[in-house]
């Protein structure tokens, strides 16, 4: 990222996700590196259920504008957050769906990298779907590159409650390895037999 340079990233769902939660502990791995970094979050009026995201405008500078209006990396925990993101995408973008909750994407509707992945099937096999959020956040971490792991494994630990704090480390640690495994594949050169 270069100095000026903006980066835009939204973490999309439902209402009762952990979208705000994840995109603050995003936020703050960033900032611990040197960047600055607004965050916003727009949510309809129900607690769970309803819409919502919490989108990070990200730079090496000032940040000249708060909102997101181009998204570099769009992460959807649900399908719900495909049609309030999906014209804000911008060539190239990095799409990464959860393949339950999400299992389709707008097809012939522009220039992107998309990634299904597992996330809330994950969350559930390490014992909780409420984690799916922290799974989605390693998995950023290791598609996107936008911050060092070791920043954001402090930013998680410094927002998880102590009863929480191995289930997080474990789901930050799968979604990491999704996200490397996502990222392996798309770098292998198709084999054709």
């Amino acid at each position: 990222m270069k100095r000026g340079e903006r980066m835009e990233i939204r973490i999309g769902g439902t209402g009762g996700q952990g979208l705000i939660l994840s995109a603050k502990m995003l936020a703050d791995a960033l900032a611990s590196s040197g960047r600055r970094v607004a965050q916003s979050q727009t949510y309809e009026p129900t607690s769970r259920g309803g819409f919502c995201n919490s989108d990070l405008v990200v730079s090496e500078g000032e940040v000249d504008y708060p909102l997101a209006t181009a998204l570099d990396c769009l992460v959807l925990l649900d399908r719900m957050a495909v049609k309030p993101s999906w014209a804000l995408l911008k060539p190239g973008a990095l799409v990464i769906a959860d393949t339950r909750l999400c299992p389709e994407l707008p097809q012939g509707s522009g220039d992107y990298r998309a990634h299904h992945l597992p996330l809330t099937r994950t969350a559930i096999d390490l014992g909780s779907e409420r984690v799916a959020n922290i799974v989605a956040l390693g998995a950023l971490a290791a598609l996107s590159g936008i911050c060092e792991p070791k920043a954001l494994e402090q930013a998680v630990r410094a927002e998880t409650p102590k009863s929480f704090l191995d289930l997080n480390m474990e789901a930050l640690a799968a979604g990491y390895r999704l996200g490397s495994k996502a990222a392996t594949a798309a770098a292998s050169p198709s084999v054709v037999g």
